[in-house]
């Protein structure tokens, strides 16, 4: 289970084409090195040049050195969030159901209704609602603990909305219209007047 854990955050990492890991330790290794060096000629200038001058470049060499190192430090640094980070959210999916979501969801029911009228207005775009579409609405229903007939007429609604967006109602659009107004028990004089009242809307925009 651990090795396919470690596949999986492996997987989850290679979009950031991360240099090896070896790669960092030879930037540390290196940096350290030349600070180690810069900081023996800082105290020991020697007598090949100028001392003075040797002291300028050895200062140079411990700044290079510190900044090379630092990089690799870094380097490493950001890939241990990013593994942690990755380790975390595996942890929190596998947690199964979200607890807080749907103690949201039952305290806000009114403002996740107007999500379940999206998700209506979206599934009547293309003129008609699937089998698919059907059960994914229905159980958006159940979960919001909408009735039948509130979704019903929430259904009626997005595909007048739907219907009327291009300012003109199709014959296909009406049947679909009609068929979902008779689910709604809405009477022919109710829908031809939302019909209506939509397609001023959507003339007026």
């Amino acid at each position: 289970m651990s090795d396919d854990r470690d596949a999986m955050v492996e997987e989850r990492l290679s979009v950031f084409d991360d240099e090896p890991d070896l790669n960092d330790w030879v930037e540390v290794m290196c940096g350290a090195a030349m600070v180690v060096l810069g900081i023996f000629h800082l105290v020991e200038p020697g007598s090949l040049v100028d001392p003075d001058i040797m002291r300028w470049f050895a200062a140079a060499v411990v700044a290079a050195g510190a900044v090379w190192a630092g990089h690799g430090l870094k380097d490493m640094a950001v890939k241990e969030v990013r593994r942690s980070i990755a380790l975390l959210d595996m942890v929190n999916n596998d947690q199964g159901v979200d607890t807080g979501l749907i103690r949201d969801v039952l305290l806000n029911q009114e403002a996740y209704r107007e999500f379940l009228v999206h998700a209506y207005e979206s599934a009547w775009e293309d003129g008609v609602i699937t089998e698919g579409e059907l059960k994914e609405l229905k159980s958006f229903q159940e979960a919001l603990g909408i009735t039948d007939e509130e979704a019903a007429d929430l259904n009626v609604k997005a595909a007048i909305k739907s219907a009327a967006a291009d300012g003109e109602i199709t014959a296909d659009e009406a049947k679909s219209i009609e068929t979902a107004a008779k689910a709604a028990n809405m009477t022919e004089e109710a829908t031809a007047q939302a019909v209506s009242d939509e397609l001023d809307k959507a003339g007026g925009n």
